[in-house]
């Protein structure tokens, strides 16, 4: 069967399960702390009865939906919880100012809540740069590695996880120098210090 000869009917219940999908994974998210999205995606599935279904959301979709619900249900508290997280980000891009940190993910995007953690990149040659940084000004930490695509491929790259008194944790993934200057950095999806300090001040 051609995509001429499917009945109208079916290609909207199709394109419906997706939005009622993206929209009770965003709900998950939102009133039950889940960060992944692919976790909250299959719980929607398997609570819709769609655990099979081959047209599951993007995360971007899920992002739309959950920055309506929050907007909707969450309107009093969420602008508060953003604020603190995009505050405590600022604070610790302009102590690694030298590094270039970039602001990623959902605290830039403004879907997160009060469970989310804060992701900067940060940029070094000297893979051990950020670790003696870190090490120099008694900042405690936990080191690790962070899976990204660079160069073309997947590659385990380091990471730092910081966690301040109020318990928000703040994932540091270090680049080296030349992926700071690969045409990636969107200013919709990555911010430098500059615009994550306008994201405060409105400008």
């Amino acid at each position: 069967m051609n995509k001429a000869q499917i009945p109208g009917n079916q290609v909207h219940k199709r394109d419906l399960m997706r939005e009622q999908l993206a929209h009770l994974a965003a709900k998950l998210m939102a009133e039950n702390g889940i960060t992944d999205h692919a976790y909250a995606k299959r719980k929607a599935a398997k609570q819709l009865g769609a655990s099979d279904t081959r047209h599951l959301p993007g995360n971007a979709e899920i992002d739309a939906a959950l920055r309506s619900f929050r907007q909707l249900f969450q309107h009093e508290t969420h602008p508060k919880i953003l604020r603190q997280l995009r505050e405590e980000a600022l604070s610790t891009m302009r102590l690694l100012a030298e590094f270039h940190p970039y602001l990623t993910g959902s605290v830039l995007s403004g879907t997160a809540g009060e469970h989310s953690d804060i992701n900067l990149i940060v940029f070094n040659d000297d893979e051990k740069a950020v670790l003696l940084f870190l090490l120099k000004h008694n900042i405690p930490f936990e080191d690790g590695e962070w899976k990204v695509h660079f160069g073309g491929r997947d590659q385990n790259v380091p990471s730092y996880t910081l966690t301040s008194e109020s318990g928000i944790q703040t994932h540091l993934v270090l680049l080296p120098e030349n992926a700071r200057f690969n045409g990636s950095r969107k200013p919709e999806t990555h911010a430098d210090l500059a615009s994550a300090e306008a994201l405060l001040t409105g400008n």
